[in-house]
């Protein structure tokens, strides 16, 4: 479990951990600790103190980041069957033991389950989940969009058989995101499946603010460019799109200053509202006071992605050459 400054989600988090209906003498706690300054630790501690069978231990994590404090859990797991739980999640008391039946199963080389967004209570929380939640917001992302069971391109979190990372090498530090992305198509491309099922369902925390989920959206088309160079290819198209449709909005805003004539950025940008007009509508049904914020949310969503990915292929192009 990675973490860093997790005070506010990482009690509950770790409780879900701890009341498993596994063995608990089978389960073995790592939590990953990215030098926190917000007590986590201390949490952490106290809370394992409450299960006094259950074996909980700390690693350090000097690169604060998320796949180098999975690699340092993962070089002190003793366990045969590795389970990823994140720092802002819940997971159902049956999730380990399903992971364990599934892996058998389904012969996957990694099982994972869909995500319920639960916003803190703001209404711009409540419109960033819905829109992240969303197959306008995020595409046809299966753990972010449906509840059926399947072979997929990837899945959050995961649990994979240890004898996974001798195959195919731990998770690759240099990405502060989509490390898990990367390593679920290095999977696939290596022969291996992906197993997504709706039992594994986990409920996280998303970003409250537009300001964090545009800094968190930026960095996942940031690194996405690295993870294309290093892959070779996108694991599907949809992740290229949100730069594609940066790049048309900066092209028609550049050929309407040189016009004097909004044509162009009209041509591109009245169609995307349009849309995101008619998918907010659609998306709070449920819960109407969020469908002014909604399209904020979308073009949030939208544009720092493909701002990123753009900054990604400038900030990265001398890779293309290596």
């Amino acid at each position: 479990m990675p973490i860093r400054n997790e005070a506010g989600t990482i009690e509950r988090c770790l409780r879900s951990v701890l009341e498993q209906d596994y063995p608990s003498e089978l389960i073995e706690v790592l939590v990953a600790d990215g030098e926190s300054e917000d007590g986590s630790r201390a949490i952490v501690r106290r809370v394992a103190d409450g299960f006094p069978t259950s074996t909980v231990t700390v690693v350090d994590n000097p690169t604060q980041r998320v796949p180098g404090g999975l690699n340092r859990a993962l070089g002190m797991a003793r366990g045969d069957v590795i389970v990823r739980v994140d720092g802002h999640s819940l997971i159902p008391a049956t999730y380990v033991s399903r992971c364990v039946e599934l892996l058998a199963s389904t012969g996957a080389d990694n099982v994972g389950g869909p995500i319920t967004a639960v916003p803190a209570p703001t209404l711009t929380a409540r419109a960033i989940a819905l829109a992240v939640s969303s197959p306008f917001g995020v595409g046809n992302v299966a753990f972010r969009t449906t509840d059926r069971s399947g072979w997929v391109d990837t899945v959050p979190f995961g649990c994979w058989h240890r004898s996974l990372f001798e195959r195919v090498g731990t998770f690759d530090e240099e990405l502060v995101r989509n490390q898990d992305d990367e390593f679920n198509f290095r999977i696939v491309q290596a022969g291996g499946r992906v197993w997504l099922d709706p039992s594994l369902r986990t409920e996280y925390e998303p970003r409250s603010t537009f300001r964090a989920l545009w800094h968190q959206y930026f960095e996942y088309g940031f690194y996405k460019v690295r993870v294309l160079q290093k892959r070779g290819t996108l694991a599907s198209p949809r992740q290229a799109v949100p730069g594609v449709f940066v790049a048309a909005l900066l092209s028609s805003a550049a050929l309407s200053i040189v016009r004097r004539r909004p044509t162009p950025l009209a041509f591109v940008a009245v169609p995307y509202f349009v849309a995101s007009a008619g998918a907010a509508a659609s998306t709070a049904r449920d819960d109407r006071a969020t469908a002014p914020l909604l399209p904020v949310a979308f073009a949030v969503l939208h544009v720092a992605y493909g701002t990123g990915f753009l900054s990604g292929l400038w900030r990265f192009r001398r890779a293309w050459q290596r």
